[in-house]
């Protein structure tokens, strides 16, 4: 069977809570692109619904990172709210490279830990790339409600680890949506870009 026929197999047997988080976590990420607040609304919805699938499917440091995407969506929220006037949207800007430097050294030295703790004391699968992609992830979405314009970036490695750990604990629509998120990338990097050269004229 293909990849494609599994995912539509997987789509007709698939429980509501993952549909509608899937649905909801694809449209945070095209409004997150056109830089809408309303995003927030949605990543909320994604993130309570996954909170219990990924505890389901034994990826436990997801769990704990939709966990973190909650109370994000909050955060995220107020920051892009402050951000805003009646004419333009908080603006997108640039951090120095030596900040994600120190950001990435610290972000590989919690994952190995991370990984080690999982792997000796719980039945955890994939502990230490679970942890590693959680760990970057918590800090691109950080990113994300600041407006840091290199969370694209980071989410471009996030996401393409991300389809390869939930096909393989077959969550396949899950692996879709990130696979879809891995190429619409580009497109959220253009266009926050786009959007940071009008804001500095």
């Amino acid at each position: 069977m293909t990849a494609f026929a599994e995912i539509i197999d997987q789509a007709r047997a698939q429980s509501l809570p993952e549909l509608v988080a899937v649905i909801a976590a694809a449209l945070y990420l095209v409004f997150v692109i056109r830089e809408k607040i309303v995003c927030w609304f949605f990543t909320a919805i994604s993130a309570a619904i996954y909170i219990w699938l990924f505890i389901e499917a034994k990826l436990y440091m997801e769990s704990i990172l939709n966990v973190f995407y909650l109370a994000m969506a909050g955060y995220g929220w107020h920051q892009w709210n402050v951000g805003r006037t009646d004419t333009s949207n908080k603006p997108v800007v640039t951090w120095p490279l030596k900040i994600h430097t120190r950001a990435i050294s610290c972000i590989v030295l919690l994952s190995l830990a991370n990984g080690f703790v999982l792997h000796i004391y719980s039945d955890a699968a994939l502990p230490f790339i679970d942890s590693l992609t959680t760990w970057f992830a918590i800090w691109a979405t950080y990113l994300v409600a600041q407006k840091v314009l290199e969370n694209w970036w980071y989410w471009l490695l996030i996401d393409l680890a991300s389809i390869f750990i939930y096909w393989s604990r077959d969550l396949k629509l899950t692996s879709a949506l990130f696979a879809i998120y891995f190429i619409m990338i580009p497109i959220g990097l253009f266009s926050w870009t786009k959007s940071m050269h009008k804001q500095s004229r």
